[in-house]
């Protein structure tokens, strides 16, 4: 077996803005739905006053500190950074005809230090946030309008950066919307199962008139969709286990039909009927969604079970998703189960099911990293994680799928979105802060930065079987 990975393949990380940018306020910023949930994307609402504190507010100031940061990126060797916009610095409140030039000319000076040190720009469109102005006044994604106001922020973002950059995704998480409304289509409860729906319908509308801008306006460039990998195993061989696995799949994989096919597949449709569900759409909306991806980028961070008992089904601590534990595989901290073969699955399942090229944008292992007497960062256990799963990307390569590249979920410690914790560290850089927003901010190196260095440099031939 080849030792290494293909020539081209791109070496990286991911963050979001909204995570990592701070200046929450800076430069024309609007209020977003990520300042209103300061506790994280499943809290609740919170009436921003002025002096009100948020981790969020600062994070870990890349805002500022984003030279530092792309150098110590550069050090490693990326050849790729997948980063967001926040839509609130482009269009504060997200209905204005005119875009905030200081947004702009903030990221376009991103792109010229990320160009001076030979990493491409991978932008997520719209990652966990939405401005606050379009909830409040619109109804989130739930009112068509948004549609058209979602195409004028890509448009302008396209044009502005078609020179800059070249990857491009519309919606993080896509399937997340399922889980967490008020992050992923800005509903707030109570809402029906219908509304999120059809307010997902809005958004898979305009993810298809972004691509559509995206080929018209960067014609060397490419646009894929973004997915939460979740993998599901039956418990058992029960053949009620094995279907109700089925269907439990099919309730991510159905927003890869939609953006990689076109249409929504006929078990979407039964589904909807049987909940009775009838989605409002315009004469137009099937040829949007026909404008399909280029590639299917996702996340991937564990597999779970599925069984058809009812009575078995249990939350695992500090998971997002509901499932039965595997009771084979070991947990992080968190409770997130450790699965480095499912990643080939997953790589295989997706390969098989749309033959497009595939690029995991998020893998990581979240632990609570505390500096030695000597200040130094010793996380074996993150190297041990990032190894097995990149081990088993080789794997599926050789097994004949196309994957273009690997962005480890936040390279450098960042603020989590599920619970706003900075204790939850994912980083190969150390970032001094602690919950209540103390810290220098200092950057350190971990282990895991020079071993995840010499990945790169030898083209995963450094990797361990």
């Amino acid at each position: 077996m080849n030792k290494t990975f293909p020539d081209g393949f791109l070496w990286g990380g991911a963050v979001a803005a909204n995570q990592v940018e701070g200046g929450w306020q800076e430069g024309g910023k609007g209020i977003s739905t990520s300042d209103m949930t300061p506790n994280g994307i499943f809290g609740d609402v919170v009436a921003r006053q002025k002096g009100d504190f948020s981790i969020k507010d600062k994070a870990i100031d890349f805002y500022h500190r984003y030279p530092e940061d792309i150098a110590l990126f550069a050090e490693m060797g990326f050849s790729c950074l997948r980063v967001s916009i926040a839509w609130t610095r482009i269009f504060p409140q997200g209905d204005e005809a005119e875009p905030n030039e200081a947004g702009l000319a903030w990221y376009d000076a991103l792109f010229d230090e990320m160009a001076r040190h030979n990493i491409q720009p991978m932008v997520t469109l719209s990652h966990y946030e939405m401005p606050w102005h379009l909830v409040e006044n619109y109804g989130g994604w739930g009112n068509r309008k948004l549609i058209g106001f979602f195409e004028r922020y890509a448009r302008t973002v396209f044009t502005r950066y078609r020179n800059k950059v070249k990857l491009w995704l519309t919606f993080n998480e896509i399937n997340m919307s399922l889980h967490a409304p008020l992050t992923g289509v800005g509903l707030q409860a109570p809402c029906s199962k219908g509304e999120v729906y059809q307010a997902i319908h809005h958004q898979l509308v305009a993810s298809g008139l972004a691509v559509k801008a995206c080929h018209e306006l960067i014609p060397d460039g490419r646009i894929g969709n973004m997915l939460l990998g979740g993998l599901m195993y039956p418990l058992t061989c029960k053949p009620e286990d094995v279907f109700a696995t089925l269907q439990d799949n099919r309730s991510w994989l159905f927003f890869g039909d939609v953006q990689c096919r076109g249409a929504y597949p006929g078990y979407m449709q039964r589904f909807f009927r049987d909940n009775g569900i009838a989605l409002q759409m315009e004469a137009s909306d099937a040829g949007a969604l026909r404008h399909t991806v280029d590639f299917i980028s996702f996340s991937y961070y564990m597999s779970g079970c599925v069984t058809a008992d009812k009575e078995m089904v249990q939350k695992l601590r500090g998971n997002i998703l509901d499932m039965v534990p595997n009771p084979h595989l070991a947990s992080s901290e968190w409770g997130w189960q450790i699965d480095p073969l499912g990643l080939r699955t997953l790589l295989n399942l997706l390969w098989d099911r749309y033959q497009k090229p595939l690029f995991i944008v998020e893998n990581g292992l979240g632990a609570k990293d505390v500096p030695d007497a000597n200040g130094n960062i010793h996380d074996d256990y993150r190297i041990s994680y990032l190894n097995d799963h990149l081990v088993q990307v080789r794997e599926a390569i050789e097994d004949g799928v196309e994957v273009l590249g690997y962005t480890s979920w936040g390279p450098i410690d960042l603020v989590s979105a599920s619970k706003a914790e900075v204790t939850k560290r994912y980083g190969f850089i150390y970032v001094d802060i602690h919950p209540d927003g103390s810290g220098t901010l200092d950057r350190s190196r971990k282990a895991s930065f020079y071993w995840y260095r010499d990945v790169i440099h030898s083209n995963g031939a450094t990797l361990k079987e």
